[in-house]
């Protein structure tokens, strides 16, 4: 084609047909730009073509992502809804006596001693660079944030575990048998009903109870024990507030994925 072009400007020039010459080099000139804006525009084509396919590769990813984080927070929100219930019917037995029984204050105590912590999937697009793939701004924004907003929920759910760990359980060993209690959670398998999977088919141990005098009275008219039952409600009710909170960003995310995957 270049020899074909070649071959008709050298007999123009031989023929000294100077004016068709110019007219037919400048033809010339817009067939070859027209030919790299054409070129350049199927790049273009192909480039938003791959672009599309990486972008729908991704939305479906985070939709089983955000499936999975909806369905394990459920289950953190539910553990957290259990700890308040109990929380707030050991403080009826501790005004009422006539309501205490052994059976129930031993299953409301081993109901607020578990601590759940929300461990989603976190799919950083920013730090990837697919973030920018995505053309929806608002899910673009949602995303962005997420990572901090999962930040703000484990704070709550760390300080519950850290005030568990340090001050609630040593003041139930001093004036219980945790033995007694921690039997009783397993027998209603208060943790395992919260796993997700259990892949490593764990085992429950029966551990009995305790052989020591231990009396729930001595426990319940303890002063301090409703101080430590107030933070044990009161850090579980922030962090269930804070749970039922991200769970509607998650539930945004995942009608914005629906919406733009059948788009």
């Amino acid at each position: 084609m270049i020899k074909f072009f070649r071959h008709i400007r050298k007999n123009l020039l031989m023929e000294n047909k100077t004016s068709k010459y110019f007219k037919y080099a400048i033809g010339e000139i817009i067939l070859v730009m027209v030919g790299i804006l054409l070129a350049l525009q199927v790049n273009n084509w192909n480039e938003q073509r791959i672009e599309k396919q990486q972008e729908s590769a991704i939305l479906s990813q985070l939709l089983l992502e955000f499936k999975s984080n909806l369905e394990q927070l459920d289950q953190k929100i539910s553990s957290k809804n259990e700890t308040i219930n109990s929380a707030l019917q050991l403080f009826k037995y501790i005004d009422l006596e006539e309501l205490r029984n052994k059976d129930s204050v031993d299953y409301h105590l081993a109901r607020t001693i578990p601590f759940t912590t929300f461990d989603p999937i976190v799919n950083n697009l920013a730090i990837s660079g697919e973030l920018r793939l995505i053309k929806n701004d608002s899910l673009k924004q949602k995303l962005t944030y997420w990572t901090s907003e999962i930040a703000d929920l484990r704070e709550d759910e760390l300080s519950w575990a850290e005030y568990r760990e340090n001050k609630y359980v040593p003041f139930l060993v001093k004036y219980y048998q945790l033995r007694t209690i921690r039997s009783k959670a397993a027998k209603e398998n208060l943790l395992g009903q919260y796993l997700i999977e259990d892949q490593f088919n764990t085992k429950t141990y029966e551990i009995g109870k305790s052989k020591h005098l231990e009396d729930y009275n001595v426990l319940l008219d303890q002063p301090d024990y409703e101080d430590h039952l107030e933070r044990c409600l009161t850090k579980n009710k922030h962090s269930l507030n804070q749970s039922l909170i991200l769970r509607q960003k998650i539930v945004d995310i995942l009608n914005i994925l629906n919406s733009e995957i059948n788009r």
